[in-house]
């Protein structure tokens, strides 16, 4: 009797430990972006430290699931980023890569994740080729995308009367997208877009493509670049007399360290679209005070908000399918599952991969307004979800080729 209970002992034993095995879930994530160059203040270590943030407010250890985050700078070349991304799949068992920053990098892991059957949750990268041609099952773009920021700025430009255009483009992917998005919104408008110019990226001479914008007598010069490009484009543009003259700038991508260089004397009144600005609510402040305190006083940009925000879903839908290993799978839970988290709120991921959410029109302080040193912008205008991004029948993304816009 007694070798029959200790052998039914050892049964029951051997089973719950299987069962504890099943349940136990390893997640690696890897997060990638700019933490050394041009966009490091975007999201850099401070996406790493949003990372982990969203891992131990999900509860991850409680639930069972282990969860380790790494890092790397991918210096804005998509052939470092490639290299990581492949050795991160391959060798270091990473199921997801956030954040990515860098649009030509992007699209490079983009294409390694999707053979790899890994995901990417793109935050930092704007390219809305990531939820046109080159859509993924593996991908997920987080916040906000070229044709948004375009058709939000553009549109509302030029109803307010700046319909001639001169446009400014970085010479990569990320401005390349842009300048089409910029243009298409420009004309289906009514306005006109007189010249364009594309410039080295990056640099620090724009005196040569700001002549040439004087030259055109356009009344708006739209930036398709970004970090310090547009930072350089706009102290060089009133240096050169631009603004002087009544040319408006259009500044179509801008986050807080940005608003920041330039300063609220050289920035105040240029309006740009964007998807959270850390006071904007009590959750958007208490995260940014937690950010703040691990980050050398610093205040999360946008991009921060959308690792956090991303990692949180996807641990989420990783939980919902009982592991990572699956990344095609554990995307299509996320598509499946309503986004809700305290700082993006309430949305939903289409088939495309395009996380859908209210967008706002930012507007920068002036001197008098400002309060303190992050205290920097203003809400002029909520874009509605519904009106925020590019109709999926528009994108031709393959995946929705059948699906209602």
């Amino acid at each position: 009797m007694r070798a029959k209970a200790a052998a039914a002992f050892l049964m029951a034993l051997a089973w719950t430990s299987s069962a504890d095995a099943q349940k136990s879930i390893s997640v690696k994530i890897g997060v990638i972006n700019d933490q050394s160059g041009l966009y490091s203040e975007h999201g850099g270590i401070g996406s790493v430290w949003a990372a982990k943030k969203a891992a131990e407010d999900f509860g991850a250890a409680a639930k069972g699931i282990t969860v380790e985050i790494v890092g790397a700078d991918h210096q804005n070349k998509p052939d470092i980023g490639a290299t990581i991304a492949r050795r991160w799949f391959d060798v270091d068992s990473v199921d997801a890569v956030a954040d990515a920053n860098s649009s030509a990098v992007a699209l490079a892991i983009n294409d390694i994740a999707r053979d790899k059957n890994k995901v990417m949750l793109n935050g930092g990268a704007a390219t809305s080729e990531l939820t046109g041609p080159r859509c993924s099952p593996n991908t997920v773009q987080w916040t906000t995308d070229t044709w948004a920021l375009a058709n939000g700025a553009g549109k509302a430009v030029v109803k307010l009367g700046g319909d001639s255009w001169f446009i400014l483009t970085a010479d990569y992917a990320f401005g390349h997208a842009m300048e089409r998005d910029l243009e298409n919104v420009v004309t289906a408008n009514g306005g006109k877009v007189l010249g364009k110019v594309r410039h080295p990226f990056p640099t620090a001479d724009f005196s040569s493509f700001l002549v040439q914008a004087q030259g055109s007598k356009a009344k708006v010069i739209g930036l398709a670049n970004a970090g310090g490009d547009t930072i350089t484009s706009i102290k060089q543009a009133a240096e050169f007399g631009n603004i002087q003259g009544g040319q408006k700038i259009a500044a179509l991508f801008m986050l807080l360290p940005d608003v920041r260089a330039i300063g609220l004397n050289d920035g105040q009144g240029i309006m740009f679209l964007d998807s959270w600005y850390w006071d904007q609510t009590p959750q958007n402040r208490a995260f940014a005070d937690a950010f703040a305190a691990a980050n050398g006083g610093k205040r999360p940009t946008s991009v921060h908000a959308s690792v956090y925000s991303s990692v949180t879903h996807y641990l989420r839908a990783v939980e919902a399918v009982g592991g990572a290993q699956d990344g095609a799978k554990v995307v299509a839970k996320m598509k499946e599952m309503p986004t809700d988290d305290p700082l993006l709120g309430k949305g939903m991921i289409r088939p495309d991969g395009r996380k859908v959410h209210d967008l706002y029109l930012y507007e920068i302080k002036s001197p008098a307004e400002s309060k303190d040193p992050y205290d920097l912008l203003k809400v002029r205008a909520t874009v509605p979800a519904a009106e925020a991004f590019r109709a999926m029948a528009e994108g031709k993304c393959p995946l929705v080729a059948n699906q209602k816009p």
